[in-house]
C-alpha cells in the first residue's frame, strides 16, 4: 500500500554549479537552456531508483551539459511544486574535469552558455537558481577533498572466530562497497586511497580502486582491535594525526578507511593540521572528543560528533593556498670605472602575462587599474610573460583558479626578496554522507 504521507509524494532531484576558471581566473558557470520550457537554468534531473544524491548530480549534468564533474561542497537545496506535488532540487559546487562536445544538444537541452558566476543572475530565468549561485559565490570555488570514510558491514563478530583483522564483508557490506565505488568517484575520481591493513577495511576500497586504477595503501596505525586495551592510546593518535597532516599538506583528493573506533580519532586529528583545535591528550579509540575539539570550527554541521553508520563518510572541503611566488634575484652592482656600460637591469623572476596580472589584481582589489608596464628584459631571460615549464603540482586542478598576483619587480629594489611563508589550507565545510540517505 503506498505510503499517504507527504514525503512519499516528494520528487527528489539533484544538479549542479559546474564551474571552470575563466581568462581572467574567476569562476564560469554553466547554463543550459530547455527548449521545452525556453528558459535558462541549472543542469539538475530527478533521481533514478536507487540512485544516491551525488550520482543524480554528477550524471545530470553530464547528460544535460557535457561536462563531467568532481563534486565540492553541498550548496543550499531549494523546494517547490511540479503538478501539485513538492520537489526538492540538492545541488553541489561542481569543478569541470572535461567535455563531451556530443552530449548538445539532446532531447531536453539545445544549447549551453558559459557565465561569468558574477553575472549569471542576468542570465538565468529563476530565483531559485540565483539563490543557489549566490551560495556557491560566498565561498572560493575550487576546493579539494579528505574524505574520512567507516568501512562497510562486516561479518558478525560472533560470527568469526579467527583473527580480527581477517574478518571480511558480509553480503551487505560487499554490496554496499560496490555502490561505494561509483559515490566516492564523485568527489575523487583519482584520490590517494589510504587504509586500515584490516580486511573489512581493504575489501571496502578494493572496488573503487579497481574503477580508478588507484592504488591502496595499508597503514597499520588506522587499524583498530576490537579489544581496544590491546591498542597504545599514546601511539595511535600521533600516527593518525601524521597521515592526516601529510594528506592535508599534499593538497589533493584522499580518501581514509578506517573502523567505527578511530574515525573520531581522525576527525580530531584533521581539525589539527588545519589549526583548528589540538587532539584532545586522552583521544584513544573509541574515547569521546574534548568539547573545544568539536567546537573549534563554528560552521561544523550538528551530526559531526555523531557516530557514522556502515559505508558512510565525511567529506571535508579544503581550500588550498596559492603557490607561493618565487623571490626576486638580486640587482647586479655597478661598478663607478664603467659608467659608459649600461647598468645591467635587474633579473626578474618568471611572470604571468601583464594582462592576467591585471585582471587579477582587478578581481582581487575590485580597482579599475590601467595594465602595468611591461619590464625590460634582460639578455638570455626568456621573453616578458614567458613562464618556466609548470610543475606538476601548479598544473592540477587545486591550482587552475588560484588568484596569484605576482609581486612587481623594480630596478630599484637591489635586495632579495624574501619569500612569505604560505598560508595554510582552510576548511569551508564539512559534508555527511550516508548511502541510506534519502
Amino acid at each position: 500500500m503506498a505510503s499517504s504521507k507527504p514525503e512519499s509524494k516528494l520528487i527528489k532531484a539533484a544538479g549542479a554549479v559546474a564551474w571552470r576558471p575563466g581568462p581572467d581566473g574567476r569562476p564560469e558557470i554553466l547554463l543550459v537552456h530547455r527548449r521545452k520550457y525556453d528558459d535558462w537554468s541549472l543542469p539538475k534531473g530527478k533521481v533514478e531508483p536507487g540512485e544516491v544524491l551525488p550520482v543524480t548530480a554528477v550524471r545530470e549534468v553530464l547528460e544535460e551539459g557535457g561536462a563531467r564533474l568532481a563534486l565540492g561542497r553541498r550548496l543550499n537545496s531549494v523546494r517547490y511544486n511540479v503538478g501539485g506535488r513538492p520537489k526538492r532540487v540538492h545541488y553541489w559546487s561542481a569543478a569541470v574535469a572535461s567535455l563531451d562536445d556530443r552530449a548538445v544538444p539532446n532531447d531536453e537541452v539545445d544549447q549551453i552558455e558559459w557565465v561569468d558566476a558574477d553575472h549569471a543572475a542576468e542570465r538565468i530565468s529563476y530565483n531559485r537558481d540565483n539563490a543557489v549561485v549566490a551560495d556557491f559565490a560566498r565561498l572560493p570555488a575550487q576546493t579539494v577533498p579528505v574524505i574520512l570514510l567507516r568501512h562497510a558491514k562486516a561479518v558478525a563478530k560472533s560470527h568469526w572466530k579467527r583473527a580480527d583483522d581477517r574478518r571480511p564483508l558480509d553480503d551487505a557490506g560487499r554490496a554496499d562497497a560496490k555502490a561505494l565505488a561509483e559515490v566516492l568517484a564523485c568527489f575523487g575520481p583519482r584520490a590517494r586511497l589510504i587504509t586500515s591493513p584490516a580486511a573489512r577495511c581493504v575489501e571496502t576500497l578494493r572496488p573503487f580502486a579497481e574503477l580508478s586504477g588507484a592504488e591502496l595503501r595499508e597503514e597499520p596505525s588506522l587499524y583498530i582491535h576490537h579489544h581496544s586495551s590491546r591498542t597504545d592510546p599514546a601511539d595511535s593518535p600521533t600516527s593518525i594525526a601524521a597521515l592526516l597532516s601529510e594528506a592535508i599538506a599534499a593538497g589533493e583528493p584522499t580518501i581514509f578507511c578506517a573502523h567505527r573506533e578511530n574515525i573520531p580519532v581522525l576527525q580530531a586529528a584533521a581539525l589539527a593540521a588545519l589549526g583548528l583545535a589540538q587532539p584532545p591528550s586522552d583521544a584513544a579509540p573509541g574515547s569521546p572528543l574534548a568539547d573545544a575539539g568539536l567546537k573549534a570550527f563554528p560552521e561544523l554541521p550538528k551530526e559531526w560528533d555523531d557516530p557514522l553508520p556502515t559505508s558512510g563518510f565525511w567529506v571535508l572541503n579544503l581550500t588550498l593556498p596559492p603557490p607561493p611566488a618565487p623571490p626576486l634575484s638580486p640587482s647586479p652592482s655597478v661598478s663607478p670605472t664603467s659608467a659608459a656600460t649600461p647598468p645591467a637591469p635587474t633579473a626578474l623572476a618568471p611572470q604571468p602575462p601583464a594582462w592576467r596580472r591585471w585582471f587579477r589584481a582587478r578581481a582581487r582589489t575590485g580597482a579599475s587599474a590601467r595594465p602595468p608596464r611591461t619590464a625590460v628584459t634582460p639578455p638570455g631571460a626568456p621573453p616578458h610573460g614567458a613562464t618556466t615549464p609548470p610543475s606538476p603540482a601548479a598544473s592540477s586542478p587545486e591550482f587552475l583558479a588560484a588568484p596569484v598576483l605576482a609581486p612587481e619587480a623594480t630596478a630599484a629594489t637591489p635586495e632579495t626578496t624574501a619569500p612569505s611563508a604560505p598560508a595554510a589550507p582552510h576548511l569551508i565545510s564539512a559534508d555527511r554522507y550516508d548511502l541510506t540517505e534519502p
